[in-house]
């Protein structure tokens, strides 16, 4: 706020700086012998005038032998100037306050106009636009199953900590890995696990991070996300809503596409980019693989892909006691009698449920939360469908 602020007088300052610079002696007092235009132009015919000076709509002008500066009108005729040189007169062409004001404001205006340029251009591609997490407070015991996720990805951590012993084996850390599944089941919470786990820096970013009303910025933010996740590796890299951004490319020539089209080459070449050891890992959620660029989800860019599924029963159990915590549940709303009733729930829609459901009990001023409290939360989720 302060530098908007001092912006502004900044402007002033330098508007009246050029403002003297250019105006000079015209701003002060005209000095002069005021004379009628056709008696100076009699002294032209006769010789008499050494040099003249047109200042707007005034003639300053200087006799031979004499240093005593005399004015008259200006005609503004488009022949002054060849009639004042055909008489072998010096003539000098000073441009008025009204033009010198008028550029001064053209100046002011341009430097206004393409310092809001810049500032603009800099909001959408400043260095800060992803930021670097160095601890995200999460690990493996915040997420609920996926054990099999979590065993697979324990290697993984070990060579992106130990690059240079696994290379002697002939192992490289995989590039990228793709998590798969329907929204609400723990992917970002996976990443940010897996970055706990690891202790190493992880740089969060989602598919409208990449968007712009300007051609050319979404490519440009991928480079700065990769740049910046090389100068801080190890590091995780974690793009949510991926499919929002590496969709199939469609050469349709329409400025959305060609966006498109950029920011995915843009993918590609980051991927192809990384040096095997540069301890850099992207994990990429999305919705559905299938609406990817097969070019950008081939081996070697995305190395795996994993399925994160809905929760089993054991999980559901080990959910509804985590997200029950606190409340006040009923004897009928046991964990396992939830955990069944929740088959086919998300994560994130059985916290909701619950959340909801003892809302419901307070609203009807019950402490303890009963199974119709649940199922009246649940009626309410499917309606909201």
């Amino acid at each position: 706020m302060r530098r908007k602020l001092f912006f502004l007088p900044v402007l002033i300052l330098l508007g009246l700086l050029i403002a003297y610079l250019f105006l000079g002696d015209s701003l002060l007092p005209k000095k002069g012998t005021e004379e009628g235009y056709s008696s100076f132009y009699e002294e032209v015919e006769n010789a008499a005038v050494d040099s003249v000076v047109i200042k707007g709509d005034r003639l300053e002008y200087t006799k031979k032998g004499t240093d005593e500066i005399f004015r008259t009108e200006n005609p503004e005729s488009p022949l002054l100037k060849e009639f004042l040189l055909r008489n072998n007169v010096s003539v000098t062409v000073e441009k008025d306050g009204t033009e010198i004001i008028s550029l001064v404001f053209d100046i002011l205006f341009y430097v206004i106009f393409f310092g809001a340029i810049f500032l603009v251009f800099r909001k959408f591609i400043s260095p800060n636009t992803f930021k670097v997490v160095r601890r995200t407070g999460k690990t493996f015991d915040d997420v609920v199953g996926m054990d099999s996720l979590k065993h697979d990805m324990r290697q993984v951590m070990e060579i992106m900590q130990h690059p240079a012993e696994y290379a002697k084996k002939g192992l490289r850390m995989p590039k990228g890995i793709l998590l798969e599944g329907a929204p609400g089941n723990g992917k970002t919470l996976f990443a940010k696990a897996l970055a706990g786990e690891a202790k190493v820096n992880f740089i969060p970013a989602k598919a409208t991070d990449f968007e712009s009303m300007f051609m050319a910025i979404g490519p440009m933010k991928v480079k700065l996300l990769f740049r910046k996740a090389r100068r801080r590796a190890p590091c995780i890299v974690f793009i949510d809503e991926f499919d929002g951004i590496g969709t199939r490319r469609n050469y349709s020539g329409s400025a959305i596409e060609t966006e498109n089209t950029r920011i995915v080459t843009a993918l590609l070449n980051e991927l192809d980019g990384f040096e095997p050891t540069s301890g850099v890992l992207v994990l990429a959620a999305t919705n559905s693989i299938s609406a990817l660029d097969e070019a950008l989800i081939r081996p070697g860019r995305f190395d795996a892909r994993v399925s994160v599924p809905f929760p089993d029963e054991q999980s559901r159990v080990q959910l509804v006691k985590m997200y029950s915590s606190g409340k006040n549940m009923g004897t009928d709303c046991s964990p396992k009698s939830l955990a069944k009733k929740f088959n086919g729930f998300s994560c994130a829609k059985i916290e909701s449920v619950l959340n909801r459901a003892t809302l419901i009990a307070g609203q009807n001023e019950r402490t303890l939360v009963s199974m119709s409290d649940i199922e009246a939360a649940m009626k309410e989720q499917d309606s909201a469908k």
